[in-house]
């Protein structure tokens, strides 16, 4: 990587392509030629897990029944992160023709778009280009149909499955695991289900090619990402930047000079302090995030900014087990009674072992993440929870 990487790529956001002669060219090769070439990219997921696109694909596409689903992701409600609305507002089209080359690999004649509640300003105009889309598919004899469904404003719903139940109408829970939407997804039946970063990317390899695509990126990281920048930052935005940077070199570019942390990947992610700036790789082999970068000088709080987070995840919860119904609680108010002085530092410790049962035991990535922010907060700002 050269420290000068830290410009806007734009594979994205470029107007300058022939979506129906990319659909076409990739319509034209074989199921195995389309996973290879997404294998060959080292393309892996934009939500932040980094599951291996081609994989999820492939082992979709190996299942027996005939009724399969193509699910995107656009419940896009991690607090810090707004870029998923943008891809949709500016190349609606390219996440549809992600939905379309995967539909060809697993065998789907129907696609469904999970549409954030508070996005439904977005609604109108995404159903007039899926109509132009539609157009593109019978021109060229593609029998694939999208519709969109919207959400209903729950954080939770985000989790593949619990989006899945509410697609269906039921409360939005997550499901046990195994078995997986690969498996058993939409109606129970095989199921891919990628963020709207993702199918974008996935149909700008078939753009590009998979070896413009590796070459951005780290042997870990490869390609680009869209990041939602937003704090103490004199450049708030979105930005797709090449993946492996520093969290160092992110500062130098968006900082304001005074960065104290950067909550990489929203509330459920990791906040990273001053003094491991240089030692932090933005990438699956150090810091994963789905896109959310949150600056923090040193007129913030970290206790507050906890407390908050806290708050978010204790309103959040669906409430379906007791790690994460309760346990959220639990470290909110714990926070607070060391703060006021009733409980001593050494509180924290116990509250950090709670947080960690919490990581093990909650059913899903809700109570399963609250650790993250939880521990690398109290780790390294220890002093601002107790004064």
């Amino acid at each position: 990587m050269s420290n000068n990487f830290l410009r806007r790529v734009d594979l994205i956001i470029d107007k300058d392509c022939d979506f129906k002669q990319v659909l076409q060219s990739a319509y034209k090769r074989s199921n195995d030629e389309i996973i290879n070439e997404l294998l060959e990219s080292g393309l892996k997921g934009r939500g932040g897990a980094g599951f291996p696109t081609a994989l999820k694909w492939k082992f979709t596409s190996e299942q027996s029944d005939p009724e399969k689903y193509v699910v995107c992701n656009a419940d896009e409600g991690e607090p810090g992160t707004f870029k998923d609305r943008e891809i949709l507002f500016q190349v609606p089209l390219k996440v549809f023709g992600g939905m379309a080359i995967c539909a060809k690999v697993i065998g789907a004649k129907e696609g469904y778009i999970y549409l954030r509640g508070e996005y439904r300003f977005l609604l109108k105009e995404l159903e007039n280009q899926l109509e132009i889309f539609h157009s593109i598919l019978d021109d060229l004899k593609i029998p694939f149909r999208v519709k969109i469904v919207m959400g209903s404003g729950a954080y939770i719903c985000g989790e593949e499955s619990a989006l899945f139940e509410s697609m269906e109408g039921d409360r939005g829970e997550p499901r046990n695991k195994p078995p997986y939407p690969t498996v058993s997804g939409f109606r129970k039946k095989p199921t891919v289900i990628n963020n709207v970063e993702t199918l974008v990317y996935s149909f700008m390899i078939f753009r590009y090619g998979a070896r413009k695509f590796k070459e951005l990126g780290t042997a870990d990281s490869r390609g680009s990402k869209v990041f939602s920048i937003s704090g103490d930052t004199p450049k708030p935005g979105i930005y797709e930047l090449e993946l492996g940077m520093t969290v160092d070199q992110f500062v130098q570019e968006f900082g304001d000079g005074d960065t104290k942390a950067v909550q990489v990947g929203g509330a459920s992610g990791f906040c990273v302090p001053r003094k491991k700036f240089k030692d932090t790789i933005i990438g699956f082999e150090g810091v994963p995030t789905g896109g959310s970068m949150m600056l923090f000088n040193s007129s913030r709080s970290m206790y507050n900014v906890l407390h908050n987070y806290l708050e978010f995840f204790e309103e959040e919860s669906c409430g379906q087990c007791t790690p994460c119904r309760v346990g959220c609680q639990q470290l909110k108010l714990g926070i607070e009674a060391v703060k006021r002085g009733e409980k001593h530092a050494n509180y924290l410790d116990q509250l950090q072992k709670l947080a960690q049962t919490m990581k093990i035991t909650a059913k899903c990535g809700l109570g399963q993440s609250v650790a993250n922010s939880f521990f690398s907060i109290v780790e390294n700002f220890r002093e601002e929870m107790i004064y």
